[in-house]
């Protein structure tokens, strides 16, 4: 009797062994399914954050000339026949019809997105360009200017982004100079946010008529986002006269961004017209 108990004591020693290496066995298999999971996880959160599409302004792997291989929806950047920024000369004067800016006051929301200083606006200043009626969305700047006239680039650029009603995007843009302190933009310039930063300050209102130039003639041509992804199909006006900006101002912005600016684009037989 005592050498049958020994047995079976033996019996269950050898399954209860079996059992913990088969429980192990089950807990690591867990264990690495539910690791693969949460990579899996994390990896469409990254995707969806857009990590996988990072670029800059530099000469390295994530400047202007490989952004078209940072990701497919940029493509654009490199395949495209009308991208923006231009050299603008030999422009043909045309009948162009006229600016008409419904601006106003309007209370801002300065943003820095890591590639400039962005001011998001309100719904209501209006631009009419002929039979078209777009809504101004934002402000933003570029320095030097990413236009250039006959080779030249001035201190810096603001470019107000418009959209209509049927998709389609108007953007103006207003050559820099440094010159007298600009009040209109004094508001800006001082509470420039830090990246990543998005700033709304009590009771500040922009008089946004009172930035642009006096001079309302301009440059009219097709082009393209002058950021990834570089889409087509916007409808560009360049304003012919600069405005002035004080040279602390030029400064402000330059600490915080040094250089912002996409290379000059081919024009690939384009036309450039100019207001009489």
């Amino acid at each position: 009797m005592s050498l049958f108990l020994a047995e079976m004591k033996d019996v269950r020693s050898d399954w209860h062994n079996k059992f913990i290496k088969v429980n192990m066995n089950f807990s690591k298999a867990l264990t690495s399914i539910v690791a693969t999971t949460y990579i899996s996880l994390f990896s469409l959160a990254a995707f969806a954050d857009g990590q996988h599409k990072h670029w800059n302004y530099e000469h390295g792997e994530e400047g202007p000339a490989h952004w078209a291989e940072l990701d497919p929806a940029f493509e654009t950047c490199a395949k495209g026949g009308n991208q923006s920024p231009i050299d603008i000369r030999n422009a043909v004067k045309a009948d162009l019809p006229a600016l008409q800016f419904n601006y106003s006051e309007a209370a801002p929301v300065l943003v820095n997105n890591g590639h400039t200083i962005q001011i998001n606006l309100p719904a209501g200043q209006k631009l009419t360009v002929g039979d078209k009626t777009y809504e101004l969305l934002q402000f933003h700047f570029h320095t030097p200017s990413e236009e250039a006239l006959n080779g030249k680039h001035t201190a810096m650029v603001g470019h107000f982004v418009h959209k209509n009603a049927a998709g389609e995007l108007g953007v103006i843009g207003i050559l820099i100079q440094p010159g007298k302190t600009n009040a209109a933009l004094a508001p800006v310039f001082e509470h420039l946010p830090r990246k990543g930063e998005k700033i709304t300050v009590d009771d500040l209102k922009l008089d946004l008529a009172a930035m642009l130039p006096t001079d309302k003639g301009y440059y009219s041509f097709i082009g393209s986002l002058t950021t990834p992804p570089c889409s087509e199909g916007v409808n560009w006006m360049v304003m012919k006269q600069p405005i002035a900006l004080g040279a602390e101002q030029i400064k402000a912005f330059r600490r915080i961004f040094n250089a912002n600016a996409r290379p000059i684009q081919p024009l690939n037989g384009r036309v450039i017209q100019e207001s009489m």
